[in-house]
């Protein structure tokens, strides 16, 4: 079964929208894995718009699942992460004013940077990730630099995908078929929904995790949280 990790981030958008502690971000931690994902996925970013710095340092008490703990991997950031030690960190290229992750890592422009990054994630005793395109290149380079899996992004496909074009699913299946022949494991995300994730999970070989937000919290607001974690859940197996 593919793992499910929700990211909360956009709970965190709602509390900070009014200030206070509604929604309570800890209790939707607790919760979403009380009924029964087996992750929880933050994705602070340098002005705090929505993960605050302080919650990954409270949710280390709180996640007993897996704690994935995404972003740019700037100098506060990977302080951050080295004082929670979560179960995983995802390398994720955002510019600073990025409204949200909009590309993979060119894994061979920043070979040496991200050796080093994951080294040190490495030493640390952290499952490291990197966010990668589709790209044969790319998956190959991650190799190289020494990351233990790779995130696919997945935006495109999941565009396409709304479109009708179901051969949108072939780069990926591509990628995956070659992170499988070079040990790497295969995570993904971005616009990753329920209309999408059992056609895209059926397509990707050895598909280790999901990790999804934005599109799970949207329809949330319908049909409930608890009730739409059960619903990858179903879909994912």
């Amino acid at each position: 079964m593919t793992k499910l990790s929700v990211n909360i981030n956009k709970i965190a958008t709602l509390r900070n929208s009014r200030g206070g502690n509604v929604p309570n971000l800890l209790q939707v931690a607790k919760d979403v894995q009380k009924f029964g994902a087996e992750g929880v996925t933050i994705h602070p970013r340098p002005d705090e718009r929505h993960i605050r710095y302080q919650d990954a340092r409270d949710l280390v008490d709180v996640v007993y699942t897996e704690f994935n703990i995404e972003g740019n991997p700037m100098d506060n950031f990977m302080q951050l992460v080295f004082e929670c030690k979560p179960t995983q960190v995802t390398l994720v290229p955002d510019a600073v004013d990025a409204l949200t992750s909009n590309a993979g890592w060119d894994t061979i422009k920043h070979k040496g940077f991200l050796q080093e990054i994951i080294a040190e994630c490495k030493a640390q005793g952290i499952r490291t990730s990197i966010f990668v395109d589709p790209v044969l290149e790319m998956i190959e380079g991650a190799k190289v630099v020494g990351a233990d899996r790779i995130e696919l992004y997945t935006e495109e496909f999941a565009t396409q995908y709304s479109l009708g074009n179901e051969k949108a699913i072939i780069p990926y299946t591509k990628a995956a078929e070659l992170a499988n022949e070079l040990g790497l494991g295969i995570n993904a995300g971005h616009d990753l929904s329920l209309d999408n994730i059992e056609f895209f999970k059926n397509n990707i070989p050895n598909l280790l995790e999901v990790s999804i937000g934005h599109a799970l919290i949207a329809e949330s607001l319908y049909l409930g949280i608890e009730n739409v974690v059960n619903m990858y859940i179903r879909k994912l197996q």
